[in-house]
């Protein structure tokens, strides 16, 4: 039994020793867990703050789309009238080319016979007059 009460006494100084040592790195880490719950006590006010102002946004961002899209439904028919000025612009001019093609094919057809008959001077003769006739 002396045995037992020399081996529970060297025990309970170990266990002292190991208390004693410890003390210093267990207060530093009470230390690091209070700090880290004064961080963590005010996170969930950022949290809110944070997803507060981000509904915020988005409501904003919300309203800004549908102002734009209000705006865009008005102007649509003014695009849907320059779109028609433009169709009927385009059909304008290819008309216009076409007349000016036809043109063309009938001067080189009349070109291609007065060369063909030697008639280009004549021709020259009566353009010339013509522009005579017509500065007077």
């Amino acid at each position: 039994m002396l045995w037992l009460g020399i081996g529970v006494l060297v025990v309970g100084v170990a266990l002292l020793l190991l208390a004693v040592v410890l003390i210093k790195p267990l207060f530093k880490l009470a230390g690091i867990f209070s700090s880290l719950q004064k961080t963590t006590d005010t996170l969930p006010n950022q949290v809110n703050d944070i997803t507060s102002q981000t509904t915020n946004a988005i409501g904003a961002g919300i309203n800004t789309l549908n102002e734009i899209n209000t705006q865009v439904k008005k102007l649509n028919p003014l695009f849907n009238i320059i779109g028609d000025v433009g169709q009927a612009t385009n059909k304008l001019s290819s008309s216009i080319v076409s007349k000016v093609n036809a043109i063309n094919n009938q001067t080189e057809t009349a070109k291609s016979i007065s060369t063909a008959k030697g008639l280009e001077g004549f021709y020259a003769l009566i353009a010339l007059t013509f522009l005579l006739f017509k500065r007077k």
